[in-house]
């Protein structure tokens, strides 16, 4: 899977942050609630827009974001 088939950030939507396409969802409203403790099946309830798949794409996009960071001290 390639997250970048289901998310994407535009300036003009959201300020920039990267939503999960055809949807004003950000990725980091999906990430707390998984963080929260939210389920799979829970997250689907609450937003039938989204897809299975669309939920790995947000946690393949953070597991990037995290593998790319240079230096965890740099963290804030």
């Amino acid at each position: 899977m390639n997250y970048r088939d289901y998310i994407s950030a535009d300036p003009r939507m959201m300020m920039g942050k990267p939503v999960i396409n055809g949807t004003r969802l950000t990725v980091e409203a999906i990430l707390r609630k998984l963080a929260e403790g939210a389920g799979m099946e829970t997250i689907l309830n609450m937003y039938p827009c989204l897809t299975p798949e669309s939920v790995r794409a947000v946690l393949q996009y953070a597991a990037e974001l995290v593998a790319n960071q240079e230096d965890l001290e740099d963290l804030p």
